[in-house]
This record gives structure tokens, sequence and C-alpha cells, in this order.
């Protein structure tokens, strides 16, 4: 069923207000990927999801590098709680809009949205958009196809987007930004030494992206060992066929990875060296 809902909720799009399974309200528009599998599924990348839930308690801060309309930031706000802070970046103007409306829609005044974009240096950048089927896209890699829109945008060191305080609570920072992860930690290098011990990194690493920007994911990598931080990976997969077992809780723990990154993954950073991060 989920093959023929998928491409026809896509073609044949639908508005509305849906409530995830972690009990988020968020409006949607099923012609984009991410919002289209909420409207399905109730939920966006169950495994991240499910480690989120597991890592975030009460007080704690969490950094939302991608933030997109929020799926996200809503759920760390539920985590997190009145007494904990939530840093929701994102780029596109758009989606920050909707962001903002969807903290509203919630209530979450824990909440702290930010319109900018985050890399190793104050720039302005230009962002570029091939497809509304998939608006979380958005990218400031070189793109030579036809562009269905674009944005200009002041990039800045994510240490000068956070406060002190932000940055010494911090349990976890996600990163999702399309290609630019290798200049985000590049520019974030400062930071990691004020970080709370337990702190944890999620970032997903796209190689090919990447060096398109003259980035590689072994400087990246050896930036966060240099910091003390272990690698695991977190499963995931976009295909809406895996969603059920996913949701079920299959194959959700973060696992130790040693081999090379050469594809497009999600990667956990952290201090607790083990075999699983569980």
């Amino acid at each position: 069923m989920t093959a023929v809902l998928n491409p026809y909720l896509r073609d044949q799009p639908r508005q509305a207000i849906v409530r995830t399974r972690c009990g988020s309200r968020i409006t949607v528009d099923t012609r984009d990927l991410i919002q289209r599998y909420i409207y399905i599924f109730g939920a966006w990348e169950p495994h991240m999801t499910r480690w989120l839930r597991s890592r975030l308690q009460p007080g704690d801060t969490f950094v939302d590098v991608g933030a997109n309309i929020g799926y996200f930031s809503l759920l760390a706000s539920q985590l997190v709680g009145r007494g904990g802070n939530v840093v929701a970046i994102e780029a596109s103007p758009r989606f920050h809009q909707a962001l903002l409306a969807n903290a509203g829609l919630n209530a979450s005044s824990s909440v702290r949205a930010v319109n900018a974009a985050v890399s190793d240096d104050r720039e302005k950048l230009l962002f570029t958009l091939a497809s509304s089927s998939n608006m979380g896209a958005n990218s400031m890699v070189p793109y030579t196809g036809t562009v269905e829109s674009a944005f200009e945008v002041v990039a800045q060191p994510l240490p000068d987007l956070l406060t002190s305080a932000e940055i010494a609570g911090a349990r976890v920072i996600k990163i999702d930004v399309e290609g630019a992860e290798g200049r985000v930690v590049r520019g974030m290098a400062p930071l990691l030494s004020k970080l709370r011990s337990d702190a944890e990194i999620t970032i997903e690493v796209t190689p090919k992206r990447m060096e398109q920007l003259g980035d590689s994911v072994e400087e990246l990598l050896s930036t966060m060992r240099d910091h003390g931080f272990h690698m695991y990976r977190l499963a995931n997969d976009y295909a809406a066929e895996s969603y059920p077992a996913a949701l079920a809780g299959a194959g959700t723990v973060p696992m130790r990875w040693r081999r090379p990154v050469v594809g497009e993954c999600d990667l956990v950073f952290s201090r607790t060296e083990a075999e699983t991060l569980a």
C-alpha cells in the first residue's frame, strides 16, 4: 500500500495539520518528501527519532543545525521541557517561517529559531533547490541542472550563533546540511572542547557532496577524533517500504564504525567508547 500511497500523495498533494507519533502537531504539504512521510507514518527518520528520545532529558539543550520545518526540534522541545533549550537553525527563509509556525502550534516556548546558514566563516551563500518534491535538499553545493528556486543567506560559524550557556548545556548537536557538513564541523571545532563530557554530535555525512565543496570526510573525522570523539553509525533508510520495520524498533542502536565512510550515512560521535552506543 505504501508503494502506491507515497507517489500518489506526491502528485496529488494534501495540506493538513498532523500529529506525529511523538505528539507534536505539524503542518504538512505532501509534495515534499519529509512532510509526506510525516503525513503517512507520523515520523521522519525513525531510528534517529528513537535515539534522540533515549538521549535527551529535562533541562538539556539540543542544537538542530538544518532544522527544516522543525520535526526534530519539536521532538526535542518535548523531551527537554520548559527548563531546557532547543536552538533550531535553518537557512531557508521558507522553512524558518514554517518552523516558527509549528513551534507556535505546539506552544514550544523552549525553541529559539534562527534563520541562518552555518559554515566555517561569515559569508553570504547561495542555496538552490532542484525540486519541491524534496525541499529538504536545499543546498549550497553547486548544481548545473534546472533550478526551481534559490535564495541567499548569511552564514556564520556555529559558535557565533550560540550563547555560552547553550554551548555549555548542549547534550546533542544534530547536523544535517546537505553537503556542507565539512564546513560546519571546521567552524565548530573551537567549541568542541567546551562541551559537556557526555555531549554527542550526530552528522548526516554525504561524501560526494562534500567533495564538490572541496571538503573531505577524513578531515571531518580527524577533527572529531582530535577532540576525543569516537564514531558510531546509526541505521537509516529513506525508502518508504523500510518504515514499518523501523517504526517497530529494528536496528536502532548506533554501532561502532571503524571502516571508511564512503556513502551517505548518519554518524554519531560520542566520547563514550564501546561497541554499541546504548
